[in-house]
């Protein structure tokens, strides 16, 4: 009888507790009821609006009708999106603007920190002034390099005419072939420093014993720095690439400002054409449709990196 009890009992824990979850919501009731105000303010503050740009998605808002007066067209919005040759001029840009950022901002960030953690004189100095532009307000940032861009008042331009080097003073912003590359560069300027500052901190985590150990056995610098330092550094430079990847995707504030998409859409990302076609041209359900599918990109992205770092919980876990 003893031995049938048991065997029971074992099996009705090996099957599945279909109102586990619910029993721990109701043991646990006190605790949710403390964030319940908070969650009733994500509710409100996000999860609404996702829902109603999802459902605005569906139909037309021509910019003379009343949004209550709206016209369901299913997924014409979407089907009009991809079939425009703008979204793939502007997904081109944003591919590029994106990617270039992204790539050059973490190298060149990777490379700065590398070189400041060496001992030197100033060193201190020379942190403080490679993270001014990180610090710098973008709406300014933006303002300013528009004012250096400028073709007929750019300080570049003045200096390439004075050394004789120019002509007259390149159109940076105003050309369709310059203008996304001279973009880039302002991201890049600004994001750098982010990069640097990431890597510098992950670079406190190796080791001192392994590197000297290497040291001793002969490795030379690229040796110690391919297989003693960047393996330590993959974890930090996973999350970082993706952070910058979701705020350059997500970017709004320098190509808006210094061109507003132009010239010819040569400088539209998604995010200023979503802008453009909402507030410029309320065209309130073309504009759902793009930010559902930009909603879709960087919740993929989100995904990477919540793994990213999952992976480093485990890592610290497991050491």
């Amino acid at each position: 009888m003893t031995i049938l009890t048991g065997k029971a009992e074992a099996r009705r824990r090996l099957q599945p507790d279909r109102f586990g979850v619910l029993r721990k919501i109701w043991e646990h009731r006190a605790d949710y009821a403390y964030v319940l105000p908070s969650i009733a303010v994500m509710l409100i503050v996000i999860a609404y609006p996702i829902y109603y740009t999802i459902e605005l998605s569906f139909f037309n808002t021509p910019p003379g009708l009343q949004l209550r007066d709206k016209i369901f067209v299913g997924f014409d919005n979407y089907i009009a999106i991809l079939t425009s040759p703008v979204f793939w001029k502007v997904t081109s840009n944003t591919l590029i603007w994106t990617l270039g950022s992204t790539f050059i901002s973490f190298v060149l960030g990777f490379a700065c920190a590398l070189a400041l953690h060496r001992d030197f004189v100033g060193r201190g100095i020379l942190r403080a002034i490679l993270i001014i532009p990180w610090v710098i307000s973008a709406v300014a940032a933006s303002y300013i390099w528009k004012w250096i861009y400028h073709s007929d008042f750019g300080i570049i331009g003045a200096v390439l005419v004075g050394f004789g080097l120019a002509d007259r003073p390149p159109n940076f912003i105003d050309s369709v072939s310059t203008v996304l590359p001279s973009l880039i560069v302002v991201n890049i300027w600004r994001e750098f420093p982010f990069a640097m500052i990431m890597m510098m901190a992950g670079l406190q985590t190796v080791p001192d014993q392994l590197l000297r150990a290497a040291k001793v056995d002969g490795a030379n610098a690229w040796q110690r720095f391919w297989h003693v330092t960047f393996p330590h550094l993959r974890n930090v430079s996973t999350v970082t690439v993706l952070l910058l990847a979701v705020a350059n995707f997500n970017s709004f504030i320098i190509p808006w400002i210094m061109t507003g998409g132009g010239p010819s859409n040569a400088s539209h990302i998604w995010i200023t054409h979503i802008y453009e076609l909402a507030f410029g041209r309320q065209r309130w359900g073309v504009a759902s449709a793009y930010s559902v599918l930009l909603f879709l990109i960087l919740m993929s992205l989100g995904y990477f990196y919540v793994r990213a770092l999952s992976g480093n919980e485990k890592k610290d876990g497991g050491e």
